[in-house]
């Protein structure tokens, strides 16, 4: 049976300081979990201190950094769920052939990120607990000059499929984000709305996603103990269109 809530739980979200992880660590708090939600950015972690009025642990932890994650881990205790929605990587957006070597690496910083999440993070996991990361449309729906960040995708879908085999009964599951209304799209300025709404307009929901209901997506492979090995797409049919 599915919980109904996440009433005393341990869920650990690294990158839960901005956007989808900010949403996912509101979300879990709401339900009854003792949260903490880690960032790198100062900006990130004063933002989601003042989201957070005391009801979650906020805390410093660069993605990379062992030392940083198991420090979180430790006051954490016995984790039920391990949530790592962090970039980690730089994203350069440009026809590959026009990429350096550098640039396309660059993007791989995200795996590697997760990587040492699962690595530091999966001896604090209850048998019974979950490990969730967040991949992205781009590794099914390929359009150009997203090869660095489509390759990143579909690793990372892949890595939860192996991982979903070797840590059982660990559950292991991916959540695939679409076009989602986050700060990303503050660079626009004025433009930011007719940006968002160009990019989204031909997809079967005509309307970019909220961070909140991605969190859905997250909070449903968490409670529910008979997903494992999958991607769960919140992506108002951005793979279809």
């Amino acid at each position: 049976m599915t919980d109904k809530n996440l009433s005393g739980k341990n869920v650990v979200i690294i990158g839960g300081t901005a956007g989808i992880g900010l949403a996912t660590a509101v979300a879990a708090s709401e339900l009854g979990a003792n949260v903490w939600a880690a960032g790198r950015t100062e900006a990130h972690i004063e933002k989601a201190r003042a989201v957070s009025n005391g009801k979650f642990e906020v805390r410093q932890a660069d993605t990379h950094n062992a030392e940083e994650l198991e420090a979180i881990f430790k006051e954490a205790g016995t984790i039920d769920h391990l949530v790592s929605a962090a970039i980690g990587g730089e994203r350069t957006i440009k026809p590959f052939i026009e990429q350096t070597e550098e640039q396309f690496k660059a993007a791989y910083g995200k795996l590697w990120g997760y990587a040492k999440v699962v690595r530091v993070g999966v001896p604090y996991v209850a048998q019974n607990g979950s490990v969730t990361l967040v991949s992205g449309s781009p590794a099914r729906k390929i359009t150009p000059s997203t090869s660095a960040l489509s390759c990143v995708g579909g690793s990372v879908e892949n890595l939860v499929r192996c991982l979903a085999v070797e840590l059982a009964p660990i559950r292991v599951n991916t959540v695939s984000p679409g076009t989602i209304d986050t700060a990303m799209f503050d660079q626009f300025g004025d433009e930011r709305g007719e940006r968002l709404a160009a990019m989204t307009s031909g997809h079967l929901i005509e309307r970019g996603g909220m961070s909140e209901e991605v969190a859905e997506g997250l909070i449903f492979v968490m409670n529910n103990r008979f997903v494992t090995g999958t991607t769960v797409d919140v992506d108002g049919g951005r793979i279809l269109s």
